[in-house]
C-alpha cells in the first residue's frame, strides 16, 4: 500500500484508477482489494463515494485475484467519466451511506434518441443502484457479474429494459446527495435528449472490443502527450504528432479515435474527406486550415481525418491541381504542429497504399497501427459489448457465436446483434395491438433474444470483407457424404485438425498443409468434400470459378488472385476452393502462342508466389478440384504448395448404398425397395449418377400414379436403372489409376529452361483426345 494516502480521521483512501473488464460496464460497481476495503471500514456491497475532479458513487465488489496486492480501484468508462478521471489518475475513496430516493428523473444521454416506456421497467433495472445527480448510468441485461455474493445478485442481475444498452443522465434526485431506487421511488423518464456534463458517456474504451494492444499503443502515442505533456518536456523529445490507423472497413477505427478523444479529455475535431472539398480556387485548403486553427485554440485537441486517402492521394497518380494543393496544405499543417502544442492528428483509412508517401514518415504520422479483423477472444468481447443491455435467453452462448463468426469485424457483429433483436421483435408482433401504440408490460417483460434468433441472423449477416467474393456458409457435413472414406480422412487430418487444434502442430514444430488437389472422374463429389471440410472445421468458405479470375486486361488476372488471397487472410481461418483449376493453372510451356498461354503463365507464377512467398498463408488452405490433373502445372504439385494429391474415385458397394441412403432420406420408399441390391447393380456409378437414379425413380412414380403417390416402389427403381448409365468407364478408371503414379513424378519432368519435356506433352495430348 505504498501509494495509498490514508487519512485516519475520515477513513479515506487514495487509489489509482484502472479500467474494469468490458463485460462489467454499466453495472455500477467498483472493484478494490480486501485490504483497501478494511482501510475505509467498508464491506462488499457497501456504497463508496469516489472523488476525482467530480464525485460519483458505486457498489463495492472484491478485486480480481491478480489485483489483491495492488492499490487500484477498477472503474468502468461511465464511472471514470462521472468522476472526470482517466485510467492512471488517482481518486479518493470513502465509505458512504445512500438514502432511498423519493423521486429520480432520467433523460436519454444519446442524441437522436427518443424513449418511451413504462417507468416500472426502468425502476426494476436500476433497483438498488446508488447514484447522484449528474451521473451518467446505463441499463443492463440479465447477465451475471462474476465473483459477487448471492445476496447482492439482485442488484446486478436486473431484468433488461430494452434490446440494447441505453445510457441515461440522472437529471435530478429527491432528496439530493447519494440515493438509491427502492419500491417507493417515483421514476420519471424524459423523452428527449439532455446534454451530458461529460462527453465520455458517448464512447469510451469499454465500447471498443478486441483491440487491447491497439488501445495501449494509442494511449502511449495520444493520451500521454495530451494529459501529461511535462513527461516529454522532461525527456527533451517532441511528442508524437500523428497516428495512422489502417485496416479493413468496419473494424472500429473511427470509434477508437472518438474513445481516445473522450478518455483523454481532449476536444474532438472530425474531418470527413469529401466535406472539405470546395468548388472555388483555394477553398478546400481554407477549410482544412480553419479546422487546424480551431483545434489549436481549443487545445488539447485531436483532429481526426476519416478516409484520408480521399484528400491526400499520391500526387504522382492524380492529375488535378486542386488535389495536389490539398496534399501540400496538409503536409504544411502537420509540419507546423510544433507551434500547435497539444494537438494530435489521427487518420484512418482502409487503403494505406493510396496515401501520399510524404505523409508516411516520422514527424507527420509517427506510427502506423494496423487494426485487423478480430480473433475469437476479440469477437467475444465485441459480442459482449453489443449484447450488454439485451435480455438474453439461457441457451445463448456468446463463446459459441464467437467461434462461428470467423472473419466478422465489429460492424458485422453489431449487425448480427441487431438482426437477432429484430428476430425477437418479429416473434412478438402477433401479440401487439398496433392501434394502441403501446406495448403491454407483460409482453415486454417476457421479451428475450434466444439462440434461434442468433442462428437466423447468421443466415443473413456475412463478413463485410467477403462481400465482393462468393462466400458461403456450407450446409454439407461429413454425414452427407458417402463412399469417400479415404479422401475424408486425408482432408480431416490436413485441414480440420490444424484449423481446430493449431497448438498441436506448434508443439511438434510442424506446419499444416497449404493446399490439396482433389482429382478424379466428374461427379464423384470433389466439391462436396471441400464444402464439408469447411463446415466441419468451422471455417469460412470462398468458392471461386477460374473464369472469375481471368481477365482480358494486362495484369488484371494477377491482381484478382492477389486480392483473393488477401481477403482469405483477412477472414482466416478460410478454405479457398477453386473448381476446374486446370483451366487456371495449366502447365507452362505447352502452348507457345503469344496470347492466352502468356496470361495463364503469369497466373501460375502469382499463385506460386502467394502459396509460398514472403507472406505466409496463416490458417488459409487452398483446395483445387479437377478431372484433368495431367494439365496442372507440375510446380504446383510439390510439397509446400499442393501438399496432398487426393484421388476421389468411384465409390465401392458399401459407399454406393450409403449414398443411396442419403438421397432417399426424405423419399417414402415401398417395403420391397432394397438399397443394397441397387448398390450391387450400379458398379462404377458416381455420386451424381446415383442421385440421378433416385431422381428418375421419383419422376417415374409421379408419372405413373400422379400427385397422390404414396411411395416409390422397386419397379420404379428398375425402370430408372434401365434409363441410367455409369459416366465412368472401365478405361477411365484404368487411366486414373495410371495417373496416380505419374503425378508423383510430374515435377521431375521439367526441363532446365522451364518447359515440359516433349514426351509429357505428347502423353497429355493423347489423354485429351
Amino acid at each position: 500500500m505504498a501509494d495509498a494516502d490514508i487519512k485516519t480521521e475520515d477513513r479515506t483512501l487514495r487509489l489509482q484508477v484502472a479500467a474494469a473488464r468490458q463485460e462489467e460496464s454499466g453495472q455500477g460497481i467498483a472493484r478494490l482489494s480486501r485490504a483497501s476495503l478494511s482501510e475505509i471500514g467498508a464491506m462488499e456491497g457497501d456504497v463508496l463515494e469516489i472523488t476525482g475532479k467530480a464525485v460519483t458513487v458505486a457498489r463495492a465488489v472484491l478485486a480480481y485475484d491478480e489485483d489483491e496486492s495492488l492499490s487500484v480501484i477498477r472503474l468502468d468508462g461511465l464511472q471514470r467519466g462521472n468522476a472526470e478521471v482517466g485510467s492512471g489518475d488517482h481518486v479518493t475513496v470513502r465509505k458512504a451511506e445512500s438514502r432511498p430516493a423519493q423521486r429520480v428523473v432520467f433523460a436519454p444521454a444519446q442524441k437522436d434518441m427518443r424513449l418511451q416506456g413504462p417507468s416500472a421497467a426502468l425502476k426494476r433495472n436500476f433497483f438498488g443502484r446508488p447514484m447522484v445527480q449528474g451521473d451518467l448510468v446505463a441499463t443492463t441485461g440479465q447477465q451475471q457479474v462474476a465473483d459477487i455474493p448471492p445476496q447482492l445478485r439482485r442488484m446486478f442481475n436486473a431484468p433488461a429494459y430494452a434490446l440494447t444498452q441505453i445510457r441515461l443522465n440522472v437529471l435530478s434526485t429527491t432528496p439530493r446527495g447519494i440515493v438509491h431506487i427502492d419500491e417507493n421511488t417515483e421514476v420519471e423518464l424524459r423523452e428527449v435528449f439532455e446534454e451530458a456534463n461529460d462527453a465520455r458517456g458517448d464512447v469510451n474504451y469499454d465500447d471498443v472490443g478486441g483491440m487491447s494492444d491497439t488501445i495501449r499503443q494509442l494511449r502511449e502515442m495520444v493520451e500521454l502527450p495530451l494529459r501529461y505533456p511535462e513527461l516529454f518536456t522532461r525527456l527533451g523529445v517532441a511528442p508524437p504528432k500523428g497516428v495512422l490507423l489502417h485496416g479493413p472497413p468496419g473494424t472500429g477505427k473511427t470509434r477508437l479515435a472518438q474513445a481516445v478523444a473522450n478518455e483523454s479529455e481532449a476536444n474532438f475535431f472530425s474531418i470527413n474527406g469529401p466535406e472539405i472539398m470546395g468548388s472555388g480556387y483555394g477553398e478546400s485548403e481554407k477549410h482544412l486550415r480553419e479546422v487546424f486553427e480551431e483545434a489549436t485554440k481549443s487545445a488539447p485537441a485531436i483532429v481526426f481525418i476519416d478516409e484520408i486517402d480521399s484528400i491526400a492521394p499520391k500526387r504522382s497518380q492524380v492529375h488535378g491541381e486542386a488535389e495536389k494543393r490539398l496534399v501540400a496544405q496538409l503536409l504544411t499543417l502537420m509540419d507546423g504542429l510544433n507551434s500547435r502544442a497539444h494537438v494530435v492528428v489521427i487518420a484512418a483509412t482502409n487503403r494505406p497504399d493510396a496515401i501520399d508517401e510524404a505523409l508516411r514518415r516520422p514527424g507527420r504520422f509517427d506510427r502506423e497501427i494496423v487494426i485487423g479483423v478480430p480473433d475469437e477472444s476479440g469477437r467475444r468481447e465485441i459480442l459482449g459489448i453489443h449484447t450488454r443491455g439485451m435480455p438474453l435467453g439461457e441457451r445463448v452462448d456468446l463463446n459459441e457465436l464467437a467461434r462461428t463468426t470467423h472473419g466478422f469485424v465489429g460492424a458485422d457483429l453489431a449487425a448480427l446483434a441487431r438482426e437477432a433483436a429484430i428476430e425477437a421483435v418479429r416473434r412478438i408482433m402477433p401479440q401487439l395491438d398496433l392501434e394502441a401504440r403501446t406495448i403491454p408490460s407483460a409482453v415486454l417483460d417476457n421479451l428475450q433474444v434466444i439462440r434461434e434468433d442468433f442462428v437466423a441472423a447468421l443466415k443473413r449477416v456475412q463478413p463485410s470483407a467477403m462481400r465482393e467474393v462468393m462466400v458461403q456458409v456450407p450446409n454439407i457435413g461429413w454425414a452427407d457424404i458417402g463412399g469417400l472414406d479415404d479422401a475424408q480422412l486425408k482432408l480431416r487430418e490436413g485441414i480440420e485438425l490444424p484449423l481446430k487444434n493449431p497448438e498441436a502442430f506448434h508443439k511438434l514444430g510442424i506446419r499444416a498443409a497449404k493446399g490439396f488437389l482433389l482429382y478424379g472422374p466428374p461427379g464423384t463429389g470433389k466439391t462436396l468434400l471441400a464444402k464439408a471440410v469447411a463446415k466441419e472445421a468451422e471455417a469460412n468458405f470462398i468458392s471461386i470459378k477460374s473464369s472469375d479470375l481471368l481477365s482480358k486486361w494486362y495484369g488484371e488476372s494477377e491482381q484478382q488472385i492477389a486480392r483473393l488471397f488477401a481477403r482469405a487472410r483477412q477472414v482466416a481461418p478460410c478454405v479457398v476452393f477453386i473448381d476446374e483449376i486446370d483451366s487456371l493453372v495449366p502447365a507452362r510451356g505447352m502452348g507457345g502462342g503469344m496470347g492466352e498461354p502468356q496470361v495463364t503463365a503469369r497466373v501460375v507464377n502469382t499463385i506460386l508466389a502467394e502459396m509460398d512467398g514472403m507472406e505466409e498463408l496463416q490458417s488459409v488452405v487452398l483446395v483445387g478440384a479437377t478431372n484433368r490433373p495431367a494439365l496442372v502445372d507440375p510446380a504446383l504439385l510439390r510439397p509446400g504448395r499442393f501438399d496432398e494429391l487426393v484421388y476421389v474415385g468411384t465409390p465401392n458397394t458399401a459407399g454406393r448404398e450409403h449414398i443411396l441412403g442419403i438421397h432417399t432420406g426424405k423419399m417414402p420408399l415401398a417395403p420391397d425397395v432394397s438399397l443394397s441390391s441397387i448398390a450391387d447393380r450400379t458398379e462404377r456409378f458416381t455420386g451424381a449418377d446415383l442421385e440421378d437414379v433416385v431422381r428418375r425413380a421419383g419422376l417415374i412414380a409421379i408419372r405413373k400414379r400422379g400427385a397422390s403417390v404414396d411411395a416409390v416402389t422397386r419397379e420404379d427403381f428398375e425402370e430408372a436403372l434401365q434409363d441410367s448409365r455409369a459416366t465412368v468407364t472401365q478405361e477411365m478408371e484404368e487411366e486414373y489409376e495410371r495417373m496416380k503414379g505419374e503425378l508423383k513424378k510430374r515435377a521431375m519432368d521439367i526441363s532446365p529452361i522451364g518447359f515440359i519435356a516433349p514426351g509429357m506433352v505428347e502423353s497429355t495430348r493423347e489423354r485429351k483426345h
